[in-house]
């Protein structure tokens, strides 16, 4: 297995990448295929490309963040990105891993390697490790900002799918992001949504409000990209916020009782909350939908962040989630509208 990395992209690259990059070779015994600068690359990763068969693939261009991205996987075809995407539609990589410009990775994905058929939109699901039981997937993501109530049923589906698979629950549990549980809450897409997910053979529970995203009720939140994308930089905000706030107290009680932070965190019993509520634990969101195998990362990931990205692509890889996917009737005629 190899896993191509986007040593250019995210705000810390190339030296955090590169960092969780050799951690995953460490950890989880996968081939890393670096993309980026030869020369910077080398100077980084040089010592380790033999001991923990880490390789480089030459990408002289880089995608900026603000960038718009159809322009730029356009003009830029030597980019870590477009060059990361075509080892895996060329078969040289399994699984490709970015914490660059999202929307210049969705083009890309698009471009190269195209839509498993049947599927309208590809869409990202992004685990929120926020239960304490089992992580629950969010679908979408930030993929699509606009959409269908067909693409949400879609979505339902891809995250069915994801799930089943990778968390070897056989029947997950779908709830649909809105307002209020009852059926006539919601905007027009979310009732109509609401209307044909009932009619497919989904274990669909209902509407799931905000509020109760963190109880262990859903194991696949349905929703729009626009929606979804806010709802997990909030919970990443907040989550930030929190952790800050409990090493600040964590710093007085440790000058007070002479403890570590991490002594004291597992004292005090909030270590496994810390872990759930930070982003980093989770490592990144897998596109759905495509033919092949991509996992966009935060764009603020450090080492830690993203050996955890490159460990869910190795899994998505494992559990052949692209094959699965297109096992599964994506063509039904109970939700096209």
């Amino acid at each position: 297995m190899i896993i191509a990395i986007d040593a250019a992209g995210g705000e810390y690259a190339p030296h955090e990448i590169v960092k969780g990059a050799i951690k995953a070779a460490q950890e989880y015994d996968v081939d890393i295929a670096l993309v980026g600068s030869k020369a910077i690359l080398h100077v980084l990763a040089g010592r380790y490309l033999n001991k923990l068969n880490l390789s480089i693939i030459e990408a002289n261009q880089v995608i900026e963040p603000h960038e718009p991205p159809l322009k730029a996987v356009r003009s830029k075809p030597n980019s870590s990105i477009v060059v990361g995407i075509n080892l895996v539609r060329d078969g040289k990589a399994s699984a490709f891993v970015s914490a660059g410009n999202t929307g210049a990775v969705l083009c890309a994905s698009l471009l190269s390697l195209g839509k498993i058929k049947g599927i309208e939109r590809p869409a990202l699901g992004s685990f929120l490790d926020i239960t304490p039981s089992t992580p629950t997937l969010l679908i979408d993501a930030g993929a699509n900002a606009d959409c269908r109530p067909s693409y949400l049923v879609q979505f339902a589906r891809l995250g069915t799918t994801y799930v089943k698979h990778l968390l070897d629950i056989s029947s997950p549990r779908i709830r649909l992001l809105s307002n209020g549980e009852e059926e006539t809450k919601g905007n027009r897409l979310i009732q109509e949504s609401y209307s044909l997910l009932k009619k497919t053979d989904l274990n669909f529970m209902g509407s799931i409000e905000g509020q109760d995203i963190s109880k262990t009720t859903a194991d696949v939140i349905v929703t729009d990209g626009f929606t979804g994308n806010i709802v997990l930089k909030t919970i990443e905000g907040l989550g930030d916020t929190f952790i800050g706030l409990v090493r600040q107290v964590g710093h007085v009680f440790s000058a007070a009782y002479h403890l570590q932070g991490r002594t004291l965190l597992r004292d005090l019993g909030l270590g496994s909350w810390v872990r759930r509520v930070d982003y980093r634990e989770y490592g990144g969101a897998c596109l759905l939908g495509v033919n092949g195998n991509v996992i966009v990362a935060h764009g603020r990931s450090q080492a830690k962040a993203i050996s955890n990205a490159i460990g869910l692509a190795k899994q998505t890889v494992e559990q052949d989630i692209c094959q699965m996917i297109r096992e599964e009737n994506y063509e039904q005629t109970d939700y096209h509208r």
